[in-house]
């Protein structure tokens, strides 16, 4: 809850949202409770705050989250 509230202010409570619906779409293609700390450290890191981001990163991880991580460790190292 704290870095979703760092991140998204009064758009916090949806954020979470957002990352619950993730944990079912997780669950469903791949049969574990939810992503890895780092799936989810790879959408903050991607979303920058943004909910529209937050709600395109949670789908890309669970489309190919090989593709969030780049695009997470692109934003970490500033490329």
């Amino acid at each position: 809850m704290e870095r979703a509230t760092e991140l998204f202010g009064s758009q916090a409570s949806a954020a979470l949202d957002a990352l619950e619906l993730l944990e079912l779409a997780w669950h469903d293609c791949y049969g574990d409770l939810s992503p890895s700390e780092q799936i989810i450290d790879d959408i903050w890191v991607v979303s920058d705050g943004d909910l529209a981001r937050l709600i395109s990163a949670a789908r890309l991880a669970v489309t190919d989250f090989r593709d969030l991580r780049t695009n997470a460790d692109a934003l970490r190292h500033g490329s």
